[in-house]
């Protein structure tokens, strides 16, 4: 009810005004409850920080994992370890809380709230970048504990970003392309198993001139064989390999389709 205006008193409207809250302030809310799930989780956790920085800290030994080749090894193992970062994060992390938000209705019942789903997809990215800064900013830290002296100045940065851009486009498509059409549980086996594929011998901590001809072929044509050496480029002062642009942004695109096409929210 609405009050007559006397001058004594002003105007008191107590009418209701039913509606959603604006798309921005919606997004906003939906990013803070995502990283906040994200920040609970032992597991992700693990795979966001603790195993890049052990592997760091091991790495920075030249016999301590794996020949590295010619050059310090803090050098060549700290882009890699980078690139593993946006990797755990972008795909792995992303795949698995996706396929159980499926599995338990979440991904459903928000989809059919006044959060409109693109609305959903862009919260859930902005909680991945806002998770890849402090990985990137804590990782590059210890680097420089550790020794680590990157080249390329401002370009490097530059370049990084793009990078980093790239690859998390390019593995977060392809996280949703396996949560969006898998069961949650073979999403979980997948998406640990093709981490530790990749991690082992995925082309992110050694660098491709390690491998034999045929081997380093077909990992410059994978995502993650083109971010770890595009970075690991860059930070020695050289740029990207503009074919390592090429190849994540034709995985970026392709699985990206792919995702619009055979996700399903339930």
């Amino acid at each position: 009810m609405t009050s007559r205006q006397t001058p004594e008193t002003s105007v008191l409207d107590l009418s209701p005004r039913p509606g959603a809250a604006r798309y921005p302030a919606m997004v906003r809310s939906q990013a803070v409850m995502e990283l906040r799930l994200l920040s609970r989780n032992g597991e992700q956790l693990l795979l966001a920080l603790v195993i890049p920085l052990l592997l760091l800290v091991l790495g920075a030994r030249s016999d301590a994992i794996v020949d590295l080749g010619p050059g310090r090894p803090i050098d060549i193992i700290t882009p890699g370890i980078l690139a593993l970062a946006v990797l755990s994060t972008s795909f792995t992390s992303l795949a698995i809380a996706t396929g159980f938000e499926r599995r338990y209705g979440i991904i459903k019942r928000l989809g059919a709230s006044p959060l409109p789903r693109w609305g959903l997809l862009v919260a859930k990215v902005a909680a991945i970048v806002v998770v890849e800064i402090v990985q990137l900013a804590v990782l590059s830290g210890v680097g420089f504990a550790l020794g680590w002296q990157p080249a390329g100045g401002a370009a490097a940065i530059a370049e990084m970003l793009l990078l980093v851009v790239l690859g998390t486009a390019a593995f977060g498509s392809l996280g949703l392309l396996i949560a969006g059409t898998l069961r949650a549980e073979a999403t979980l086996a997948v998406a640990n198993l093709v981490y530790v594929l990749l991690l082992v011998g995925g082309g992110l901590l050694v660098p491709l001139s390690r491998y034999p001809d045929q081997v380093r072929h077909l990992l410059e044509l994978l995502p993650s064989g083109a971010l770890g050496q595009g970075l690991r480029d860059t930070f020695a002062g050289l740029g990207p390999d503009p074919f390592s642009l090429v190849v994540l942004a034709v995985w970026a695109v392709s699985a990206g389709l792919l995702v619009s096409r055979t996700f399903t929210w339930e």
